[in-house]
């Protein structure tokens, strides 16, 4: 029974991360590289950052399988979530926009066995009450 309670999930992409303008570096015309986002450029450049790359790259090549883009993945990932009822998107222009829409026809595609190679990647899945049951 569920508690009616749905999520929204923010952020999707990573500030821009999941998209992959980060992987040679912080390009001048971006986001991190402004003043009021250190926050994310000391993010991106940390040892964290450099494995949180790594791991993009092997995303990307299960988007490259799924024919999509990376970042159409991550919001198809997001959707496909139980108890997330909306992803709140955030773009510079129509074309992303048009691109993170495009998530939709990913969302059929997200299998348990692509959640699975996900999952596996990303090494961070939670834990549900399923999990626990014998």
């Amino acid at each position: 029974m569920g508690t009616g309670v749905g999520a929204m999930t923010w952020s999707p992409l990573a500030c821009g991360i999941i998209t992959g303008k980060y992987e040679n570096g912080i390009p001048e015309t971006s986001r991190a590289s402004m003043k009021s986002y250190q926050w994310l450029k000391e993010k991106i450049v940390s040892e964290d950052g450099r494995k949180q790359q790594a791991k993009l790259k092997e995303l990307n090549h299960i988007a490259e399988k799924m024919v999509c883009t990376l970042p159409q993945l991550a919001v198809a990932w997001c959707l496909r979530n139980e108890g997330v009822s909306s992803v709140l998107l955030g773009t510079s222009n129509p074309e992303q926009l048009t691109e993170n829409l495009g998530a939709i026809q990913v969302l059929p595609k997200m299998t348990s066995h692509v959640v699975s190679e996900i999952d596996n990647i990303l090494g961070n899945r939670p834990y549900s009450k399923k999990d626990y049951r014998s």
